[in-house]
């Protein structure tokens, strides 16, 4: 398990496209997704309120809409410009805060901390890069008929939990590897070819999992990374779409 008993801090990743306008703001009537009220309280904060019930000693959001940075000073949380993309985001929190760092997503509007707790517990000791993903069984038991993205391996089929931990600074090494790893997240075939002819047959026979596909890659980059599996199937749950937010309002008491 990695040490934290120094403290740990966390980054929200709150970014937008320029010049695109988002449909599922437009759908909420709100400038930016991450300023959706549900229970009264705007994704943005019931995002913070986890991490900090968590034990996030900083909790900082990467953002440039106004609005968003307006609502982030509201809250007291430190702002980040945002970089090209999310990856140079990430880049850009790590040399800001230090590790460990836990990055999350503004639209992960039923995160809990125990969900947090139990990422941080699970960890492998040595981890320098973890991300946190659910199986499909699991997903579907706590949130039936719900649409995920899953990425199919030996071990089951998973999908991401938009959770992942920087450990050490390390991690630094890995987050372009994350980044290639998330644009190819529908097409789990372009990750694996990375990793050579051997693993790649290992794959397309089904004998390949994910946890063994993420460490190859982690190596590769120079750094120790692992999958960590929650019993926590709506932690897959984020906002993307007007759907995703109907469903989320089912959940809420």
């Amino acid at each position: 398990m990695t040490d934290t008993a120094t403290g740990w801090s966390a980054l929200i990743l709150a970014g937008s496209r320029p010049g695109v306008v988002d449909p599922l703001a437009a759908y909420a009537g709100v400038p930016h997704k991450a300023l959706i009220v549900l229970n009264g309280e705007t994704l943005l904060a019931r995002v913070a309120a986890a991490v900090r019930g968590a034990g996030a000693t900083m909790i900082a959001v990467s953002a440039d809409d106004p609005a968003v940075i307006a609502e982030a000073n509201r809250l007291s949380l430190r702002v980040i410009p945002t970089a090209s993309g999310p990856s140079g985001s990430v880049a850009r929190g790590l040399e800001a805060l230090g590790a460990p760092l836990l990055v999350t997503t503004a639209d992960h509007a039923l995160l809990q901390p125990a969900w947090i707790d139990r990422f941080i517990a699970d960890l492998p000791p040595g981890t320098d890069v973890a991300t946190l993903l659910a199986r499909q069984d699991v997903i579907e038991a706590a949130a039936p008929g719900t649409r995920r993205t899953y990425l199919r391996f030996a071990d089951g089929a998973w999908s991401g939990c938009n959770l992942f931990w920087l450990a050490t600074p390390r991690a630094a090494a890995a987050i372009g590897l994350w980044a290639q790893v998330e644009a190819d997240r529908k097409r789990p075939w372009r990750i694996v070819r990375r990793l050579g002819p051997g693993l790649l047959l290992r794959y397309l026979t089904g004998r390949l999992t994910l946890n063994d596909a993420v460490r190859h890659l982690g190596r590769r980059a120079g750094v120790e990374a692992a999958v960590v599996a929650t019993p926590y199937g709506l932690a897959a749950v984020d906002v993307d779409k007007p759907a995703d937010l109907d469903l989320v309002r089912t959940l809420l008491p």
